[in-house]
């Protein structure tokens, strides 16, 4: 699509969304889910060290895989199965609170 529709469209929106315009953190978090998905079908994701060295910190999770000694699972999407993702799909504030988990994110904005 056309980048330069969504710059008008973005030039044209002179205020922030009220915490009412927003879209709630269930229908970011399923949006996210849906993405990766689809990101993960056509090849692999960037392996969890490769994401670390660029400068992403990994949730608790992802740091405990990164000391496997199997690259496949380096290269997996823990985020798949995880249980923070089903929580974070289904309710509006789940009892999610480990730092850098993109889910918890998901509520603060």
């Amino acid at each position: 699509m056309d980048e330069r529709f969504f710059t008008k469209l973005a030039d044209t929106t002179d205020t922030e969304p009220t915490a009412s315009e927003r879209a709630p953190a269930r229908v970011k978090s399923r949006l996210y889910s849906a993405i990766v998905a689809e990101l993960a079908s056509s090849g692999p994701l960037r392996s969890l060290p490769a994401t670390q060295a660029a400068g992403r910190e990994l949730c608790v999770f992802e740091k405990v895989l990164t000391i496997v000694p199997d690259e496949r699972i380096h290269e997996m999407n823990p985020c798949r199965v995880c249980h923070a993702r089903l929580l974070a799909e289904r309710f509006e504030s789940p009892p999610i609170y480990w730092p850098h988990c993109p889910y918890v994110e998901f509520e603060s904005e």
